[in-house]
């Protein structure tokens, strides 16, 4: 992949505020696209749009506004590249997760992607790249739901690439990434867990947003790959 291969190319990274969604934005960027970045809140679209220098344009989303996600991609002139980041998910055990925080889980990361693809306006021989994860692949007995839900945005993209051909439908797969979401834990237990997971791994570290954001990039410019989930998990399946 060269640095021109996205020159020209809109890119709208929903969920591009933090962690793996942001790193995609940047990269993007520094491929020379034509970035959007999209969240349901202005103030950390404020922040992303200093921290990446003003080479991207920002738009307030809600993937669970089906109503502002048509009407957005109504007004837009059909995207190059779009990509899904966004999603809020609590976890734990079936039997202990509510079945509320379960359906909210569900609902942000399965249907807010889905509403996205039903809503998108993506040019031909351009591509929609969802984010999973690996436990669609090794399930944990504390994360069944995420699990699941991965998997069920995997199969989602196979059908979606051929459905929507000739625009490219794919997915990446991170293992564990070190973002944003890991800041509840106190630092000790942060930097225990990273350690412990990274010396179970052939890859002998965790990831990093930019990892993921290389295999979103190779997904855009790759135009023989559809219907793919790409595994960035330094071995986590195989471990």
């Amino acid at each position: 992949m060269t640095i021109q291969s996205l020159s020209n190319q809109r890119i709208l990274v929903i969920g591009g505020t933090s962690g793996i969604g942001f790193a995609a934005a940047a990269a993007a960027v520094g491929a020379s696209a034509s970035v959007t970045v999209a969240s349901r809140n202005q103030k950390k679209l404020d922040t992303v749009a200093v921290k990446l220098g003003g080479a991207a344009q920002t738009r307030v989303l809600d993937t669970g506004d089906n109503n502002l996600l048509e009407h957005f991609f109504q007004q837009e002139q059909p995207w190059d590249h779009v990509v899904v980041s966004a999603a809020q998910t609590k976890g734990g055990p079936v039997r202990s997760l509510s079945l509320t925080d379960a359906a909210a889980a569900m609902d942000s990361k399965f249907w807010g992607a889905y509403r996205v693809a039903r809503a998108s306006r993506i040019k031909e021989g351009g591509s929609l790249t969802l984010i999973s994860g690996f436990l669609s692949e090794r399930p944990s007995g504390t994360a069944v739901l995420q699990g699941a839900i991965n998997a069920a945005l995997e199969s989602l993209v196979r059908g979606l690439a051929l459905e929507f051909a000739p625009i490219r439908v794919n997915a990446v797969s991170p293992g564990v990434i070190e973002t944003p979401i890991w800041d509840d834990l106190p630092f000790e237990k942060r930097k225990a867990l990273f350690e412990s997971t990274a010396s179970h791994l052939p890859a002998g570290r965790i990831g990093q947003p930019k990892d993921i954001a290389n295999a979103v990039l190779f997904v855009m410019t790759t135009s023989f790959v559809t219907g793919s989930t790409v595994r960035v998990d330094g071995g986590a399946v195989i471990a």
